[in-house]
């Protein structure tokens, strides 16, 4: 969603210290991005400033794994600067703080919305069940649907062979 753009010009502050197993360097990195709000998504330009600290090591294996490499005596800086860049850059860029979004309804940005802007409430999703049932289930009540035997017995006998429970008519516990 956001991004350096190519081309971009980068504002580097860079101090390189010679250690006994490369080339330490100290970076301050300010970096131009473009990329399109989270909420809203209409597009915005900011800026991210980093600072890293990474050894660009003489030999292969001495700064571990993942480290950088010297090339005899020159230091390729882009792969530092875009792993620092990544790691900053925010999951869900937004234009400005109090962003306000995209309205769930219709989509207008709420920015550009009337105040007060609101839809009337039809039911929403759980508005389509409304005619699932007919017009005799509408109109029952509540003590209507007591009348009812439970729900799942359809007038047949209970199975209680698995659970033990059930008695004769009339029998008492011993």
């Amino acid at each position: 969603m956001v991004q350096v753009p190519e081309g971009g010009e980068l504002e580097l502050d860079v101090q390189l210290e010679d250690v006994g197993d490369g080339v330490l360097v100290t970076a301050m990195v300010t970096a131009p991005l473009v990329g399109e709000c989270a909420r809203c998504l209409d597009e915005f330009s900011s800026a991210a400033q980093v600072r890293f600290r990474e050894l660009f090591a003489a030999v292969a294996g001495a700064s571990g794994d993942d480290g950088y490499l010297l090339d005899g005596d020159l230091l390729d800086l882009e792969p530092a600067l875009r792993d620092a860049l990544v790691l900053e850059l925010p999951l869900s860029p937004l234009c400005r703080p109090d962003c306000a979004g995209l309205c769930s309804r219709c989509g207008i940005k709420l920015a550009d919305a009337e105040p007060g802007h609101a839809h009337p409430d039809d039911g929403g999703v759980w508005a389509v069940l409304k005619d699932l049932f007919g017009p005799d289930d509408a109109e029952r009540t509540g003590d209507d649907r007591a009348a009812d035997p439970e729900p799942g017995s359809n007038g047949r006998p209970e199975d209680t062979s698995l659970t033990g429970t059930s008695r004769p008519e009339g029998s008492k516990e011993r």
